[in-house]
């Protein structure tokens, strides 16, 4: 089982179904988690608790909650990958107007989310299928990860939820990227797959600086300590428990300076991380708000790109998840 330090805390993966979780070997409780209490951000210590809702699914580090049943990538396959943008509310401007029906219908100009991630996967030999029509969201046994691109509120239907979980359990990679966060609030499962984590709101879009956490893992290895970049940095509840986080926000960039809302992370503030979830590998990063990071006009856009993409070659099982 593989066990990450953080901020003094000591986070290990839940290795069976309906396990205790624990921190650090310790019962870490918090009246409110998203507020240590006094106005003031919650530690690490008040964040993380040992009671978090398990969403009825093997989750964490430990590898033996991924289920090897044939949805992940095999040498010698075609890698594949879904890419899934359908909103059901407010729509971010990179996504651009709702794409047409059917699979890859014609994208436009103001797609540049979509087909700049289909160009990224293409510079790898990725082939990537993208749709908004939920008629085409099935069968996704045939690629190694879905991304959930910005899809936002509810943007699934029974049939689709059935599908998704059905992939996930069979080794299915998952990729959520910024408004995937947005999604689907009333659907517990969901939420275990991002983490146990929730969009609650966000500052204004900014410059800020985000830091390295862990570089070990193949999303990261390549990034400085901490490097600027403009998002929206958004506020998480619930916070992800039990992940690996890979990248932060520093404590400045996300002080919000505020007198009601949610108080933020302080220097715990996540931004990207990865885990094991009910038989699958889920990568997940709430950056990607600005169109410029799509198009590779804002600073460390390129850094940007290599970390997402790095990171859907990981939960596709084409490189090291977790260091696997």
């Amino acid at each position: 089982m593989k066990s990450l330090v953080r901020s003094g805390i000591a986070l290990t993966g839940a290795a069976v179904l309906g396990a205790t979780l624990a921190v650090g070997g310790a019962s870490v409780m918090s009246a409110n988690p998203g507020n240590g209490g006094g106005g003031k951000p919650a530690t690490s210590a008040e964040i993380y608790q040992d009671d978090v809702e398990d969403y009825g699914a093997c989750r964490g580090l430990d590898p033996t909650c991924y289920n090897d049943w044939g949805n992940g990538f095999e040498e010698g396959e075609e890698k594949r990958i879904l890419i899934w943008s359908r909103t059901a509310g407010p729509r971010h401007a990179h996504l651009g107007a709702p794409l047409g029906d059917g699979m890859n219908p014609e994208l436009g100009d103001d797609n540049v989310a979509q087909r700049e991630l289909v160009s990224w996967a293409d510079e790898r030999g990725i082939k990537a299928d993208w749709t908004e029509d939920l008629d085409e969201f099935r069968r996704l046994g045939g690629y190694q990860a879905v991304v959930f691109l910005s899809a936002n509120r509810d943007t699934l239907g029974d049939l689709q939820q059935n599908e998704l979980t059905k992939y996930v359990r069979g080794g299915g990679g998952f990729v959520g990227i910024h408004n995937a966060f947005g999604a689907e609030y009333n659907w517990e499962w969901y939420e275990g797959l991002l983490g146990g984590a929730n969009f609650y709101d966000h500052g204004p879009n900014r410059d800020g600086t985000v830091e390295t956490i862990d570089r070990d893992d193949v999303s990261t290895e390549f990034l400085p300590s901490e490097f600027g970049f403009t998002d929206e940095f958004y506020n998480l509840y619930p916070y992800p428990s039990h992940v690996n986080i890979l990248l932060e926000a520093s404590e400045d960039t996300v002080t919000l300076d505020r007198d009601g809302g949610h108080p933020g992370h302080g220097d715990a503030h996540p931004l990207s991380w990865n885990h094991y979830y009910d038989g699958g590998r889920a990568w997940l990063t709430t950056l990607g708000h600005e169109v410029e990071a799509w198009t590779g006009d804002s600073e460390n856009a390129d850094l940007f790109e290599d970390h997402v993409m790095n990171g859907v070659e990981s939960a596709m099982g084409v490189s090291p998840f977790l260091g696997d």
